[in-house]
């Protein structure tokens, strides 16, 4: 009996995908090899690598990473309809991904975006595929939106945070998902959690700081840091921008996905557990990497019924 054609979505996150190259990674060793991969905000950026035969290059790269590196690419401006400009990201990804073009690729891919205008969920199945993460990882409030055609597109978990739809639209028979997202909820609300936050913020606060002041220009460099500690919170025991950001965007993310995986489950949910990682904290790609193998781990019961204990 041949298998079926198995799916992986990828779902959004910010610095907590790092998991999925976990997830990759030991799905691989038990033997499931993806046939379609889709992609939202980060889970692109991965899928991508994946796709392109870059997963252990980006692996390599994320286990070096420092909040410098970080700072050194968030191309600062505070215009064109964000923080980052993103540029600097742009060069990043091209050297990554070569000048693939999606529809040349072996396996499927699209990365899931959203149109600023209409609010529709677009689906990026061709072209380059720098552009295509680009535009889903324009995460509202951080970066600016990514013009494609006639279109402004940001961040793709704005509409489908875990994107099973596009997979079965490309043939998946079997969808295994991962949510980023799944443990996160409520734990926000409670003191301990917000005392967790700040801790997280003004720990982040001076090799973050210091790099992102090296991006504006010393006229301005006075304000613009006082600016910026008020981003990330600190001195002040009110939440700092990012903090109500990705609270808020965490929230809204976990409403949406349970709403599609109501009316859309995947065959396989994988929920990482990845609470103690924030959206920021891309410097924490070892232990994001270790709960996305142990993640598969303790689903492979669900994963052989899935594949009709082919695994």
């Amino acid at each position: 009996m041949s298998r079926p054609r198995i799916g992986l979505a990828l779902g959004s996150g910010s610095a907590r995908g790092w998991a999925h190259i976990g997830v990759i990674q030991e799905l691989a060793a038990i033997g499931v090899e993806p046939d379609i991969v889709c992609g939202s905000s980060i889970g692109a950026l991965v899928g991508a690598a994946y796709v392109t035969g870059k997963l252990e290059a980006l692996g390599d790269w994320v286990h070096t990473i420092t909040w410098r590196g970080i700072a050194n690419l968030l191309d600062v401006r505070f215009s064109g309809g964000g923080l980052v400009e993103g540029e600097r990201l742009i060069g990043f990804l091209s050297e990554l991904y070569g000048d693939a073009a999606i529809e040349s690729l072996a396996r499927p891919f699209a990365a899931v975006a959203t149109d600023l205008d209409t609010g529709r969920e677009i689906w990026l199945k061709e072209g380059s595929m720098t552009e295509a993460v680009r535009a889903s990882i324009a995460l509202p409030g951080l970066f600016g939106p990514t013009k494609l055609g006639d279109r402004w597109l940001v961040d793709g978990g704005v509409v489908n945070p875990v994107p099973v739809s596009p997979c079965r639209a490309l043939g998946a028979e079997v969808v295994i998902a991962v949510n980023l997202n799944g443990d996160l909820i409520g734990k926000h609300s409670s003191a301990g959690a917000a005392s967790r936050v700040k801790t997280e913020s003004q720990k982040q606060r001076p090799e973050l700081l210091e790099g992102l002041m090296s991006n504006i220009p010393s006229v301005i460099r006075g304000g613009a840091g006082v600016i910026a500690e008020r981003l990330l919170g600190a001195g002040s025991d009110s939440p700092g921008y990012f903090d109500v950001i990705f609270g808020s965007i965490n929230i809204m993310q976990d409403h949406i996905t349970r709403s599609r995986m109501a009316g859309d489950p995947p065959d396989v949910m994988l929920t990482p557990r990845l609470n103690q990682i924030g959206l920021l904290e891309f410097n924490r790609a070892d232990a994001a990497i270790k709960e996305g193998r142990n993640c598969v781990r303790q689903m492979l019961p669900a994963l052989k019924s899935a594949m009709g204990h082919s695994t």
